[in-house]
């Protein structure tokens, strides 16, 4: 049986936001992943799976449909103890996860007590099972992918700032785009090991991005000047609680590392905004007033045109001298 290809991320048309927040979640899974919101059809999954070849390691795991409490975080291992008459643990979706991606579809149609559960074990990076007279715990570092049609039901608000970042997709493609995402699947689809190889060079040079941002990450500090400008937008923005200002902060020091700086600047905070407080920023509206979202505020990010592919369409952002290094996986200056 040949082993799943996955289309790479590398040649996703558009979609920049979407794979700019993915590749944040590869340099920092502390950051507490992501949720996807959009409507049917917008390749969601596509997008998700990418992430995997992003990571230092692990597999893309989706939970299935229906899955029990049992099934995802393990329970008894019943042969084990009718036929040798010990206990042991049977290891359930959590503990596939550990060290890579965990896909959630349709989060929202999900019962309340199995989110609130994922979303802890996501939190922590520990699984720990007590029932049927064991204890177990194990190791369970994943980032949480979570997508929803939000015409089919939406989250409960405190789920929602749960989730370290939120995009959302718009399905209002242009022509010129869509055929050139059609165009690609089809070739992918008629033959997927092919296309891939022509990817090669492309993907490869993603994944030593990702890889060179993950080992600048713990050089760029969490200064107090980036904490106090994160704070203050978030006291502004009226978000609740706390989260959203962590989230950022670990959000736009990533995003300093993707772009291959030394310290977090403006531009970092910016690009990271919409992110981490759109979906913070909506629940708190809607608890505090009751009523319809504000609308979001237009993209600062530059649409992808039709044939420009791979990662042409997110450069880095330029920096002063003396605020970059050279490490292999970033373009050269010009």
């Amino acid at each position: 049986m040949n082993p799943t290809v996955n289309f790479p991320l590398a040649a996703v048309v558009g979609a920049d936001r979407l794979k700019l927040a993915l590749c944040l979640c590869a340099i920092d899974p502390r950051i507490g992943g992501l949720l996807i919101e959009g409507p049917r059809g917008m390749a969601k999954s596509t997008l998700a799976r990418g992430l995997t070849e992003l990571l230092a390691g692990g597999a893309f795991v989706t939970l299935p449909l229906g899955a029990s409490e049992e099934r995802i975080v393990g329970t008894l291992d019943l042969d084990a103890a009718l036929a040798e008459g010990r206990v042991a643990f049977s290891p359930g979706v959590l503990a596939e996860a550990d060290g890579g991606v965990l896909y959630v579809d349709e989060v929202n149609l999900l019962a309340d007590h199995l989110v609130d559960l994922l979303l802890d074990v996501a939190a922590s990076g520990i699984n720990h099972i007590e029932r049927d007279g064991i204890s177990h715990r194990h190791a369970a570092r994943f980032v949480l992918i979570g997508t929803m049609n939000p015409e089919e039901g939406e989250l409960r608000p405190q789920f929602l700032d749960r989730f370290g970042l939120n995009v959302l997709l718009d399905n209002r493609v242009e022509p010129a785009e869509r055929a050139q995402i059609i165009r690609r699947r089809l070739v992918f689809d008629e033959n997927p090991q092919a296309f891939c190889a022509s990817w090669s060079v492309q993907q490869q040079a993603l994944r030593e991005r990702c890889e060179a941002s993950r080992q600048l990450l713990a050089l760029i500090p969490l200064s107090e000047e980036a904490l106090t400008a994160i704070t203050e937008r978030c006291f502004a923005a009226g978000v609740d609680g706390l989260r959203a200002d962590l989230v950022w902060l670990r959000a736009a020091r990533a995003h300093a590392a993707w772009r291959g700086g030394l310290a977090i600047a403006a531009e970092d905070i910016d690009a990271v905004e919409e992110f981490a407080l759109r979906h913070r920023r909506s629940a708190a509206s809607e608890s505090r007033q009751g009523s319809t979202p504000p609308p979001e505020e237009p993209s600062t990010g530059r649409e992808a045109s039709g044939d420009q592919g791979a990662w042409g369409e997110l450069p880095p952002r330029p920096v002063t001298a003396g605020t970059r290094r050279e490490i292999p996986g970033w373009p050269k200056k010009p």
